[in-house]
């Protein structure tokens, strides 16, 4: 059995098998202790709890006993094979023993007399002797007394079973019902004072998506880390939890430069973008965004580098049209094994699961460059904290890789200036380059300038640009124009006014 210790009191624990559970658990449930899992219907408490038996016999070598108080054990056999576990192998092989404690429909308990479930001890005991079971869990165990009155006699029997279990020298996992995300832990109010540790699974209903997240509310005489964590539940990984506190600063940097795709936005970066380096371009809708992207895309192509696309606003079919009308062929690079398009809409999934999803996808197709095209669609089907906790997710992972990344964002504002960390991506990113609609003497015009740019020194000038059929290029700096970035643009007296001058047939135009 694999063991870790509290380095604050030397408790023994076990580590899980649940992705991201042991990080925010400081290591995993206490040794031979009873956990309670508490959460409303849907919320994952189940799928918690066979998932800590069977990562048990396939990780740790570790058999177990899953007593089942309402479904049956032919019934959670079925369930899981959705997610790939051969529950029923492993009871076949003699590594996992059920306890069916269900009843028939419609068979009830009468409450008489002095009510205990020392006969049910009796059969778990023998199942964890038979199997030689070191994890146990109880699925739902609150089932059992909703039609009892007394709660002292709730509190008597659910510690009688936690006491036996622990004679028993095994790691235990109880699964219980509350009826509120945020209320009692449990129907009766007396669950999280009985037993050594509480969690608490949540299954929030949040702009229109729901979003699971795990909670430890009680880890008795162990550290353990503090808030709501956000997990999905998908069928390769089953629960899989994704703390924000697992991500370590640690990633390496590189003075190697690559190409954006642009020689005129290289120089203004000062030789190119780093190697490793997180970009992010922002600008309003029909600014060039993707475009810029696909700039982006074409220079890894070139190099015959591998590169992703996310795109979540657009198909496939329809960036292959539009990038070659810029002279890009993408059909070519994915026939070739240079390029890989992802898309689907935002609202198809949670950010979690777009998230898991995303790191799975870069960790098999082993990209040099990666692009998200757009940031803000999936910031509309995410909470504030939610949306920061996936964008620092995908940063961090694409930064362990050593590769490039680039994120368009488009802005609310057709023109002028938008604060860029309401979208709480410019902090998280190492460069930003600003497209931005100028309008001059009733001409819309457009605008570039590279607002950040970590480890290197930039061009500060705000240049035009234009698209045409050969993609984006950028043409000289705005001379004798001030407030372009606000939105306000003021003549003084430069070469833009004589330009826009010949532009009107030699005459003076208006400031």
């Amino acid at each position: 059995m694999t063991e870790t210790k509290d380095a604050s009191n030397l408790l023994q624990k076990v580590p899980v098998g649940i992705p991201g559970f042991d990080n925010i658990s400081d290591g995993g449930l206490p040794l031979n202790r009873s956990t309670i899992i508490s959460g409303t219907s849907g919320a994952g408490k189940t799928i918690f709890g066979l998932q800590f038996v069977i990562a048990g016999v396939r990780e740790y070598e570790e058999n177990g006993v899953i007593v089942t108080f309402e479904e049956t054990p032919a019934d959670l056999i079925c369930n899981v094979k959705s997610l790939g576990w051969d529950l029923g192998a492993l009871v076949e092989s003699g590594r996992v023993a059920f306890v069916d404690a269900s009843r028939a429909p419609g068979e009830q308990i009468l409450e008489t007399g002095n009510y205990n479930l020392s006969a049910l001890m009796v059969r778990i005991e023998h199942a964890v002797r038979k199997v030689g079971a070191r994890r146990v869990t109880l699925d739902s165990v609150g089932s059992i007394f909703p039609q009892f009155t007394d709660s002292n006699l709730v509190r008597r029997e659910i510690h009688g079973i936690v006491g036996a279990l622990r004679l028993l020298g095994v790691t235990t996992v109880i699964t219980v019902e509350r009826t509120e995300e945020y209320g009692a832990v449990g129907r009766f109010g007396i669950e999280e004072f009985v037993a050594d540790n509480v969690l608490i699974v949540r299954n929030v209903l949040v702009q229109e998506q729901r979003r699971r997240t795990i909670e430890i509310l009680k880890y008795r005489g162990t550290s353990h880390q503090k808030g709501e964590f956000p997990f999905t539940i998908d069928a390769v990984d089953g629960i899989n939890i994704m703390p924000l506190s697992s991500i370590e600063l640690c990633q390496k940097s590189s003075n190697v430069r690559i190409s954006s795709g642009s020689k005129e936005l290289d120089t203004m970066c000062g030789g190119g973008l780093y190697r490793d380096s997180i970009i992010l371009v922002s600008g309003a809708t029909g600014t060039g965004k993707t475009l810029m992207v696909t700039e982006f895309v074409r220079a890894a192509i070139k190099a015959e580098e591998p590169a992703l696309l996310f795109a979540f606003e657009e198909s496939p079919d329809q960036l292959r049209r539009n990038t070659a009308s810029w002279g890009v062929d993408y059909v070519d690079a994915e026939k070739r094994g240079f390029l890989k398009i992802v898309c689907s809409y935002p609202e198809t999934a949670g950010l979690e699961d777009h998230l898991l999803n995303m790191k799975r996808i870069i960790d098999e197709f082993k990209p040099k460059r990666i692009a998200v095209d757009s940031m803000s669609a999936l910031e509309r089907v995410a909470p504030v904290k939610g949306f920061r906790e996936f964008v620092i997710g995908i940063t961090s992972h694409i930064k362990h890789q050593e590769v490039a990344g680039m994120f368009s964002n488009t802005t609310s504002m057709l023109m002028g200036s938008e604060s860029l960390t309401e979208t709480h991506i410019s902090t998280i990113t190492d460069s930003i380059i600003m497209l931005r609609y100028v309008e001059l003497q009733g001409q819309m015009r457009r605008a570039l300038m590279v607002l950040k740019m970590r480890g290197s020194s930039h061009d500060k000038q705000i240049r035009e640009y234009v698209i045409d059929g050969k993609g984006l290029n950028i043409k000289e700096a705005f001379r004798g124009v001030s407030g372009i970035l606000a939105g306000r643009p003021v003549y003084g007296m430069g070469d833009e006014k004589e330009r826009m001058g010949e532009m009107f047939g030699g005459e003076e135009p208006v400031s």
